[in-house]
């Protein structure tokens, strides 16, 4: 078997070392010894995506915040699933995470930066949620799940706090989707209690149906878009 090759290490603000690792044609981003990513499982991230789209089809002009760039899987679901009118949001916290979606894993992320529905945001996604103007859909994609376990700060994001934060940066009708390596049992109960409607949907890890399974929440705002 091929060895893991370190590419880049960074240090994650307010976080421990993050490493971009390579075997052969596999990548993978880890967190110490944890693994945040990797190339081969994609099919959750993009099913945070997919199923998104679907609870939005029909709206006009969906304005989608993404947390979380990594590898891009989400994003460029989000690009095949939303139309031209649409606007999506990429706050990204590490700046080597956006150097290696245009160094070595250019091949992984193709153009999808680039396309003109895209936006950038190099910074907290806590600070782009507050941004100001409302989102049709927030989907949270950030850590292994709502622990903070690669970061200790996000987890004012996944805090009773952070979620009425996100509830408020939505347009009636809009939602939150948050991924998660495994279900939550307090986190759902939170989720519950933050005046949103919650579902909690288990999706294979990879395209093909194989491998582990990891956990979606969608909590949607009452109310319609006007």
């Amino acid at each position: 078997m091929l060895p893991w090759i370190k590419l880049d290490e960074t240090t994650m603000p307010g976080g421990g070392p993050l490493r971009l690792m390579q075997r052969g044609g596999e990548f993978s981003i880890m967190s110490g010894t944890i693994e945040l990513m990797n190339s081969r499982l994609s099919g959750s991230e993009e099913q945070l995506a997919t199923l998104s789209a679907a609870r939005l089809a029909g709206r006009a002009g969906p304005r989608i915040l993404i947390g979380g760039l990594g590898m891009g899987f989400t994003l460029r679901a989000a690009l095949a699933c939303f139309g031209a009118d649409s606007e999506i949001v990429v706050a990204e916290l590490v700046p080597a995470v956006i150097a290696w979606a245009r160094g070595p894993l250019g091949a992984i992320h193709g153009a999808s930066l680039d396309d003109p529905r895209v936006g950038i945001h190099q910074g907290d996604v806590a600070t782009a949620i507050g941004a100001g103007k409302p989102f049709d859909a927030i989907l949270l994609d950030v850590d292994n799940g709502p622990d903070g376990l690669s970061r200790p700060a996000n987890d004012r994001l996944y805090s009773a706090t952070g979620l009425a934060a996100a509830r408020a940066a939505l347009m009636p009708g809009g939602h939150l989707a948050v991924w998660s390596s495994a279900p939550d049992a307090k986190f759902t109960r939170r989720l519950r209690q933050s005046d949103m409607t919650v579902e909690e949907i288990g999706v294979r890890a990879t395209r093909s149906g194989k491998g582990g399974r990891h956990t979606i929440w969608f909590a949607t705002r009452p109310g319609r878009r006007v």
